[in-house]
This record gives structure tokens, C-alpha cells and sequence, in this order.
């Protein structure tokens, strides 16, 4: 309960010569200075204090003798008003000496300025390109036990973990169905509205089919959907993993003697492997309805002419490119996501992390090996 005797600050002229004391009485208890009405006064007599300091009063003194209870939070309100400082001509009962002498004798704490070195950004460099060395390393054992799982799993097919393929298909594949047909269906919207207006301008129309069906089918459909699926999926695949790892499911894993590689890993990367490929051949036919719907509406050629128009305008290596690319974006983003996956730390903020790299790596090795794809075909297709 608290304390029925209010703390007070009273302020005291002595004489006329501007001197002044400030008198202090009540139990000074942090249940009573919570208190919204005792707190409004307090503040009150503050404020006097601060405007006889920004005055210029003389011979300011401070009388705590008519105090009965302080406690340390008491004792705190009054080392900040005074500045941290014990103030000159304190009256001070010797009860309450101890809390004073306590809070002088633990003074203003700081941290040790950290000491500039002129090599600091050079070693951080250092370290982020060893630890992306690192990185590279255990990537690359990564994928040589993913060579090693694959070749158990084709010597003995009846032991593979189908299970787990079946269903990484179902939720990587079957589920990203919807997001991919609607982006690219958008995506097909602008990409044939924009090129219409520039056709239009110079009169060939009847080339909006070839700009679609290459820009489409060779590059932005499989990359589309990569970049989806390494949104959408890659975070799902790295925070399952991450979770497991929280959960010390992994370290279950392999005291039952199950390898992560070959129930975790393997079936993840066959999965995209198989899935991307379909959701390539999904998102290019969902981009080219959008063109063609747009074609129709801004130059009026009818959907029969984009079908029929759309072999001749597209050779067939164009469509394998397509599919190439999805089955090695898809290995890649399956791969990067395992990789951060198994990297995290049992502890929420390294899942928060990893789960962004991963997605954002993944991200850019499929940008990094769709220009590879493009410098390695460049005079195939066309």
C-alpha cells in the first residue's frame, strides 16, 4: 500500500539577498512517487527549481532532514535533479547517507570508446569475402553429397524417399499455380501493350507475335517463375529447415541415423526439378493469354492469327531453352535454400536472417545463370 505521508518539495526564501532552500519531507518511496497526483506536484516544484537555477540564485541549499523514508528510486529522483553531483551545503539526516553514497560511488557508468582503426574497413572486407569463400566451400560439398545421394537413390529406387518428393511437388508445384498464372498473366498484359504501341507507330502490328512469343517463352517466363518460386518456396524450404534446427529435429535425425542429405535435400531438389519445368510451360501460357487478350483489345488481331502465327514465330529450340532453364534454375533454388536451411542457428534472429539470404541469393544465382544461359545460346534459337 502506499505510503499516506506524500513526498513534498517545498521551495524557501532566506533573507533578501536571493538565497534559497529547498526543503524536501514526506517518504520519498517509489510507490508514492508514481502516484499522477503527487507526480503533478513534483513536477510543479521542478520546474521552480530549474527556473531559480536558470535565474542565477545564490546560495541554493538542500535540506532532506525532514524526510522519514527514502528508498534507492527516492534517493535516484534527487542524484538527478542535483546533476549527479552532491550539491554544496546539503543537510543530510546520516540514515540517509548511505543511498547517496551508494549512488556517488557507482557514478556515471560508460562504455569505453572503441578505438579507431585505420585498417577496420579493410578487415571488414576481409571478412566478408572469407566468409563468402566459406560460403562457396560448403556449397560446393553441398552438391557433391547431393551427386552421392542421387546415385544411391538410382542404384536402389524402391528405398527412395518418394513420400518426400511427392509432397515437396504438391506444395513447390501445384500450390504456386495461382501466383505464377497471375503474374504472368499480367506480365503478358504490359510486356504485349507496350511493344503494341511501338509496333503500331512504325506499322508492323503483325510482329507483336514474334516479340511476345521469344521474350516469353525464352527468357521471361522461366525466370519469372524462378523468381517466384525462389520467393514463395526458397523462404518455405530455408524456414522449414531453420525450424527444424530450433527444434533439434535435425540432431534427432542423426542420432536416428537418418542423413539430412538424403530425406532432406535430395527430395527438395527433385521436386523443383521436376516442377519448375511445368510451371515454365504454366507461366509462358498464362503470359501469352495476356498478350494475346492485349492484342486483340489494342490492335485488333484476332487469337486465331497469334496461334497460328506463334510456331513459326518462335523456333522449337527456344521452347527447350525454356524448359532447360527451369530444371536448373529450379536445382539452384532448391540447393540455396537447403544450403542457408542448414547454416541456421538454433535461435530466432538467425532464422529471420537466413531465411532473407537465402531468398535473396537464390534471387540472384538464377539472374547469375540466366546470363550464363544467355552467353552459352546466344546464336541458338534464332
Amino acid at each position: 500500500m502506499p505510503d499516506k505521508q506524500e513526498p513534498t518539495l517545498a521551495v524557501e526564501r532566506i533573507g533578501h539577498d536571493g538565497g534559497v532552500t529547498l526543503r524536501a519531507s514526506g517518504a520519498w518511496l517509489v510507490q508514492n512517487i508514481a502516484q499522477k497526483k503527487v507526480m503533478r506536484a513534483l513536477r510543479a516544484s521542478i520546474k521552480s527549481v530549474n527556473a531559480l537555477a536558470a535565474g542565477g540564485a545564490r546560495d541554493v541549499r538542500w535540506d532532506l532532514s525532514q524526510v522519514d523514508r527514502l528508498d534507492l528510486i527516492g534517493a535516484q529522483f534527487f542524484w538527478n535533479l542535483w546533476g549527479k553531483a552532491r550539491p554544496p551545503d546539503l543537510i543530510l539526516p546520516s540514515g540517509l547517507e548511505p543511498f547517496f553514497a551508494r549512488l556517488a560511488q557507482a557514478g556515471n557508468p560508460a562504455l569505453p570508446p572503441q578505438p579507431a582503426h585505420r585498417l577496420a574497413a579493410l578487415a571488414m572486407l576481409g571478412n566478408a569475402v572469407l566468409d563468402f569463400f566459406e560460403h562457396i566451400y560448403s556449397f560446393i560439398g553441398l552438391i557433391g553429397q547431393l551427386l552421392l545421394d542421387l546415385s544411391q537413390f538410382l542404384r536402389n529406387p524402391a528405398r527412395g524417399p518418394w513420400k518426400e518428393v511427392s509432397a515437396n511437388i504438391f506444395h513447390i508445384g501445384f500450390q504456386a499455380l495461382g501466383i505464377t498464372a497471375l503474374v504472368g498473366f499480367l506480365i503478358g498484359v504490359v510486356l504485349s501493350y507496350l511493344s503494341a504501341q511501338q509496333l503500331h507507330t512504325f506499322g508492323g502490328d503483325i510482329y507483336l507475335v514474334n516479340i511476345l512469343g521469344m521474350s516469353i517463352i525464352r527468357e521471361l517466363g522461366p525466370l519469372l517463375a524462378a523468381i517466384l518460386v525462389a520467393g514463395r518456396s526458397g523462404s518455405a524450404i530455408t524456414a522449414q529447415l531453420g525450424v527444424m534446427r530450433v527444434t533439434e529435429e535435425l540432431d534427432a535425425m542423426l542420432v536416428m541415423g537418418l542423413p539430412h542429405g538424403f530425406r532432406l535435400v535430395l527430395p527438395k531438389v527433385i521436386a523443383l526439378a521436376l516442377a519448375m519445368p511445368l510451371l515454365v510451360i504454366w507461366t509462358d501460357a498464362m503470359a501469352l493469354l495476356g498478350g494475346m487478350a492485349t492484342a486483340q483489345f489494342q490492335l485488333g488481331l484476332s487469337p486465331g492469327y497469334f496461334l497460328q502465327s506463334l510456331p513459326g514465330a518462335v523456333p522449337l529450340p527456344n521452347y527447350w531453352i525454356g524448359l532447360g532453364k527451369g530444371v536448373v534454375f529450379g536445382s539452384l533454388i532448391a540447393l540455396v535454400s537447403c544450403h542457408f536451411g542448414l547454416r541456421i542457428k538454433p535461435n530466432t534472429e538467425s532464422l529471420g536472417h537466413g531465411t532473407t539470404t537465402s531468398v535473396v541469393s537464390a534471387i540472384t544465382v538464377t539472374i547469375l545463370a540466366d546470363a550464363v544461359f544467355a552467353i552459352v545460346f546466344n546464336k541458338v534459337g534464332y
